[in-house]
């Protein structure tokens, strides 16, 4: 490595290596030594090595020749690499590089127990396949050596042999191919014909696929012979006439071997869908049962789908001269009474629908009219939601066709179905049924800013309808659901977004404003925009209509917004002529109802960017504050300190922030005294923790220590515990990247450093009553944490881990059942010293009164069946008498795994197992 080497020494030492030294006499260490030197000089003496000429990859062969380490084979497959594609000369010992390491291949290498050097299998594998794959001059030496290869009875060899010739390909011209191209198509179609392994399958037609490019990819001179046309016509004979026999088991191996073949270019495309659309459309003619005129469909949809991938690459459509049959038969199998057929139709129709230029436009209001029919009459819902499906893809090409042959139809459709649930007669699709449909496909045709103009004011009317009395939370939360949707697929286009936020945002706050201030009485008149549910749904759709927005847009309207909620300034709402004030932070008399309305501020706020300023934030703060300690409604105080937390959580660092986490560190305290509060004080206590533990901030530790000290408290401790699960958990609405929180990288591994020694530590000096809050906790922040940190750690955790099976709390068991199932496989060392006792428990919870927990029970039992058998026989026999119980379990998902794990642990110990 030294850069003072003296020109022409480097070549004097490599020649003293090569003609003084028997490398491969030498340890292991001296000859990597070796490699490392020759390494070394092609990094730094490149030019001086070059002028040995082939001499140098002489020596070289000699050097490698019969190395045996697979630590040295790394490094001298990446030398023979490099002397391949650095141009050093191979002169007439290309032969002779290609036998000294394709001796290696295909590679047959099991790394011992516990390989301090971590080579795998698979590393071996890519470093040959390197020298293998290099140059076209290996290409008569390694096509034989495949071939070979795909004929052995070893499945590994196979995808091997099928891996290396897909990767050669990308190298490979017409030339090297032409003399293999016969041998290799048979061993590639007997595999895919024959093959009961889908690896083999798989690997097979990529192969069929590269050899297709790389015939593609050769330049025709005017007398020279297409050898990608001969090839196409060899595999079209061979596989042409099964696609003539829908039932019998070679008709989707040929289709995938024609789709492989095809895939590669324009010009192989051209060539095979031009002799195999003909033969498809005849036959789906000639056949009149539904289930293979639905094989043939789905042939066809696949070339269709191919064809799809050469347009934009082609002034000429191959598929013109086919488009009336192709129409015709798509036609008639949407029509089909098979709703099987029905939907393979739908997939078709997207499909041709997406051609630009390609159907007239009849054909494209006939496309719509066959949709919509599907949508309104359809009895199956399968056919109903690949109806709508389709319609979202192809409404954004197409949108004036569908605002006119679609929406208007759903529109009128949803003008004659009453909302409330009436009796349907026998066959019809029951009425809100039929309202729910036409809502969902509204939602799903708003790709285009055009549609969404149309549709968003129809879902706006049905949430107005509230104030008429003329529908239900649930159907507004239905409604409200739809309109998310639209909100996420205007996502895509600022204009759309733009509008939706500017419709949406302004006449949910004054249909829900105008509802809070309508004085019910008690909470059981509410109104039913004032729902929980209706709310909570009503929260996604502000956001994604929000968390989007440019931030020159937003400022404009949020100084309104908080405007609102602050001031009561109405001047944003749509209909703002109230009688009296806006209050949503009074939390006792008329204005209560209004706090409820805290979610939507919530939504809207904690959405912003963070380079969006809020004004009058620390106003704010103070009143969400307030509210969360003081509110009596659950709804409202855990909105309140939701937005308390997703604000702080953004919130620049200074003295702004710290003093107002002061505050409310002595408000929680004081919270916490209060028996009237203490339950506010424990839920803004977790929310503003969570806020805190996501941007690491300093104060983070405080407040998890106070977290922890509540786990003790007789009252407080169960409620505490739960909440362990939020501060680890990724949260739906808000505090997450969508919404744009401070969120520091493994923001979770150093919560668990920091805080699970003071878990363990403060349950085993709790009494016996708090000992189950502090393993619920534990098994909360386990649940949440990556599956590599755990296996660090379960030796220290894994006596806890059981103990926490024994707790009678369902969510404990639940929770530690979850975290242990993934680990069993990789703690086979632990697990032998407590195999005994986790089988025991497990066991046990087979018969849990809770459902979940039997089944997670039932799937450990099955993992363990993966572990060393010397662990396992002693046990079998018991397990497998335990394991008859639940097979008479009244529910049937735990029969089935109780099914599934007994035959494991039967095959445990036979032969082959």
């Amino acid at each position: 490595m030294s850069v003072v080497f003296p020109p022409g020494l480097a070549v004097s030492v490599l020649k003293s290596v090569f003609q003084e030294i028997h490398v491969q006499s030498l340890m292991q260490l001296d000859r990597h030594t070796v490699y490392t030197i020759i390494t070394n000089f092609m990094n730094n003496r490149e030019e001086e090595l070059k002028s040995l000429g082939a001499d140098f990859t002489f020596g070289f062969i000699q050097v490698m020749d019969g190395e045996k380490d697979p630590r040295n084979l790394l490094v001298a497959f990446r030398i023979v690499q490099n002397i391949i594609t650095k141009g050093y000369a191979l002169g007439p010992f290309v032969e002779e590089l290609f036998e000294v390491t394709s001796c290696y291949f295909p590679i047959d290498f099991t790394p011992p127990p516990n390989d301090p050097h971590g080579i795998t299998r698979e590393d071996l594998i890519v470093g040959l396949r390197g020298v293998l794959a290099s140059t076209p001059r290996f290409a008569e030496f390694l096509l034989p050596l495949v071939i070979e290869k795909m004929d052995s009875d070893i499945q590994s060899a196979k995808v091997d042999a099928l891996q290396t010739l897909t990767a050669a390909c990308a190298v490979y011209e017409q030339k090297e191919l032409k003399e293999f191209l016969s041998g290799l198509w048979s061993s590639i179609r007997r595999e895919v014909f024959q093959t009961a392994s889908d690896k083999v399958e798989s690997e097979g037609l990529a192969a069929l696929h590269a050899l297709s490019a790389s015939l593609s990819r050769s330049v025709l001179g005017p007398d020279s012979e297409d050898l990608l046309d001969i090839f196409l016509t060899n595999i079209l004979k061979d596989c042409k006439h099964h696609l003539c026999e829908p039932d019998m088991k070679l008709v989707w191996p040929s289709a995938k071997l024609l789709q492989a073949a095809a895939a590669a270019s324009s010009r192989a495309c051209r060539k095979v869908t031009a002799n195999v659309l003909p033969l498809l459309l005849e036959q789906y003619n000639q056949h009149a049962q539904s289930s293979h005129r639905r094989t043939i469909l789905e042939m066809t949809l696949g070339f269709l789908k191919l064809q799809s991938k050469w347009l934009h690459e082609e002034d000429e459509n191959g598929l013109v001269s086919f488009k009336d049959p192709l129409c015709s038969m798509v036609f008639s199998a949407v029509t089909d009474p098979s709703t099987q057929l029905q939907q393979v139709a739908v997939k078709a129709l997207t499909v041709l629908g997406t051609h630009q230029g390609f159907l007239s436009s009849g054909d494209i209001d006939l496309i719509v009219d066959h949709l919509t029919r599907l949508i309104l009459e359809a009895a199956d819902s399968q056919s109903c939601q690949a109806a709508i499906e389709s319609s979202g893809s192809l409404a954004r090409v197409h949108p004036s066709v569908f605002i006119s042959r679609m929406v208007s139809p759903l529109c009128s459709r949803l003008q004659t179905v009453p909302m409330e649930s009436t009796e349907s007669p026998d066959g019809a699709i029951p009425q809100h049924a039929m309202w729910q449909r036409c809502h969902e496909a509204l939602a799903a045709v708003s790709t285009h800013h055009s549609i969404v103009q149309e549709t968003v004011p129809i879902l706006l009317d049905y949430v107005r309808q509230t104030h008429k009395g003329e529908i239900n939370a649930e159907d507004v939360v239905a409604v409200c659901k739809s309109l998310h949707h639209v909100a996420v697929l205007c996502q895509e286009n600022a204009e759309s977004l733009f509008y939706y936020h500017q419709k949406v945002v302004p006449c949910l706050l004054s249909l829900t404003v105008q509802a809070a201030m309508q004085d019910r009485g008690t909470a059981a008149d509410l109104h039913v925009l004032l729902s929980d549910s209706v709310l909570t749904a009503m929260v996604p759709l502000i956001i994604a209509s929000t968390s989007r927005l440019s931030p020159e847009l937003l400022s404009s309207s949020i100084s309104q917004i908080v405007s609102l909620f602050l001031d009561g300034d109405v001047s944003i709402l749509a209909e703002n002529s109230f009688t009296s004030r806006f209050l949503p932070f009074q939390m006792e008399g008329p204005a209560a109802p209004q706090s409820l309305l805290v979610a939507l501020l919530m939504a809207y706020v904690c959405s912003l960017p963070r380079n969006v300023e809020v004004p009058h934030q620390s106003r704010l703060l103070q009143d969400l504050l307030a509210l969360s300690l003081g509110g009596c409604c659950t709804f409202a105080f855990t909105s309140a300190a939701k937005c308390f937390a997703g604000l702080i959580n953004k919130c620049p660092a200074g003295q702004q922030l710290d003093d107002i986490l002061k505050i409310a560190s002595h408000k929680i305290e004081s919270g916490l005294e209060d028996n009237s509060k203490r339950t506010q004080a424990v839920m803004l206590l977790a929310w503003v923790t969570k806020a805190l533990i996501l941007r690491y901030h300093p104060m983070n530790g405080q407040l998890t220590n106070k977290m922890i000290s509540l786990l003790s408290n007789r009252d407080l401790g169960p409620l505490a515990a739960d909440l362990f699960s939020l501060l680890v958990s990724d949260s739906s609405d808000i505090l997450n990247k969508s919404s744009h929180a401070d969120i520091r990288i493994m923001y979770r591994q150093r919560f668990f450093t920091e805080n699970v020694p003071k878990l363990v530590e403060g349950f085993n000096a709790a009494n016996g009553d708090d000992k189950p809050n502090y393993l619920k906790a534990l098994s909360h922040v386990l649940n949440c944490l990556p599956k590599q940190v755990l296996i660090t750690e379960l030796p220290s955790l894994f006596s806890l881990l059981l103990e926490a099976l024994s707790c009678p709390d369902n969510i404990v068991q639940l929770s530690t059942l979850t975290c242990l199932e993934p680990l069993l496989l990789d703690a086979a060392e632990i697990l032998s010293v407590h195999i005994d006792s986790l089988i025991s428990k497990l066991l046990c919870l087979t018969s849990s009164p809770s459902m979940a927990v039997r089944i997670t029970a039932l799937k450990c039992m099955l993992a363990l069946t993966k572990l060393p058998l010397p662990m396992l026989l002693p046990y079998k026999q018991r397990v497998i008498r335990a394991l008859a119980k639940p097979l008479d379990d009244k529910k049937r998902l735990v029969r089935k795994e109780a099914v599934e794990a007994r035959c494991q642990w039967f095959l445990i110990g036979s032969p082959g197992s």
